[in-house]
């Protein structure tokens, strides 16, 4: 057969594919330019400080620089492992993690199903308002508020007196820490959480609550069989999201809320790789205890999607 009268070849799949991006980009250029820079500001800030993970197999010096720091291989991680206040540390992460978990991840749920029953507009704007206001408030505001309220002389140690109860020291006791962490984050975030839980209710057809209705179906009825697998999904995304908490109690709470007299049950990792990485100067060591919960995270997040996926079939991925 004569070349000229052979039948062209269909372009490969890989071909069409990036022949196609080519063309979106040529097409959308001014809306990729727009993009452009949010994305190098991403790579600036969040992938090329990666090269500084290096620091976590070396004995870092401030002089030497990133590279000509000696390399000490897993140093680091024994010294944590041997430090004292290694398993403390570990222990008081986890129970946070897994309490603030525990206590904090329904409050939102149930607190979207409740606006959702109310009939009156004008209401459920108003607690959805009152609702989401301790979001916006500072974290340092939050704990001072805390303070003041829990103080020696302060409204909630006044009001134990007057009932014949004897005065609590609440940031000088560990063992209230826990529960003032708990307790303030549930406040601060229950509806902010909310927010996403009632979007999907709104996603309901409302057909299923007047044909439920028609059937003799009270409130909780409908709740439990119309509300709830409505945002069965929603509920379990938001779970395996919140399950790397677990590990990766917040900083800036913890540290704002320590002192010495409550390290027994408040100190978390963060708080320990702060002192001895930035106040210690220990940067080596810090890092890769950074790393090593970080790591720790994603495990945790990855089990949760594996055991979602096969559970009910829904995964992140």
């Amino acid at each position: 057969m004569n070349e000229a009268t052979k039948a062209p070849q269909p372009a490969t799949s890989a071909g069409n594919r990036y022949g196609g991006i080519a063309t979106a980009m040529k097409r959308n250029y001014v809306l990729y330019l727009m993009v452009l820079p949010a994305i190098v500001g991403f790579f600036l800030f969040h992938y090329k400080p990666l090269y500084g993970i290096l620091i976590a197999f070396k004995q870092y010096d401030l002089v030497l620089g990133f590279d000509r720091s000696p390399w000490v291989g897993m140093k680091q991680y024994v010294s944590f492992f041997h430090d004292p206040y290694a398993l403390r540390i570990i222990r008081n992460t986890l129970v946070i993690g897994s309490y603030s978990l525990l206590f904090g991840f329904w409050p939102p749920i149930v607190l979207a199903l409740m606006l959702n029953e109310l009939t009156s507009s004008r209401w459920k704007r108003w607690f959805q308002s009152i609702s989401y206001l301790p979001h916006f408030i500072a974290m340092v505001v939050v704990v001072g508020m805390m303070v003041q309220l829990l103080k020696a002389d302060g409204p909630v140690n006044l009001l134990l007196a007057s009932i014949g109860i004897e005065p609590i020291a609440f940031f000088n006791d560990a063992s209230y820490f826990r529960s003032l962490y708990i307790g303030s984050g549930i406040w601060q975030s229950i509806g902010w959480g909310s927010i996403l839980y009632i979007a999907a209710l709104t996603g309901i057809d409302p057909e299923l609550y007047e044909a439920s209705y028609m059937d003799g179906a009270n409130r909780f009825q409908r709740i439990r069989h119309i509300s709830i697998p409505g945002i069965m999904p929603t509920i379990t995304i938001l779970f395996i999201l919140h399950a790397s908490d677990i590990v990766n109690v917040g900083f800036e709470k913890a540290y704002l809320m320590l002192n010495p007299a409550l390290y027994e049950t408040g100190d978390v990792i963060q708080t320990y790789v702060y002192r001895r990485g930035i106040v210690e100067r220990n940067f080596s060591f810090a890092t890769a205890v950074g790393l090593l919960n970080s790591v720790a995270s994603f495990l945790v997040l990855y089990a949760a999607n594996r055991l979602s996926r096969r559970a009910n079939g829904q995964s992140l991925w």
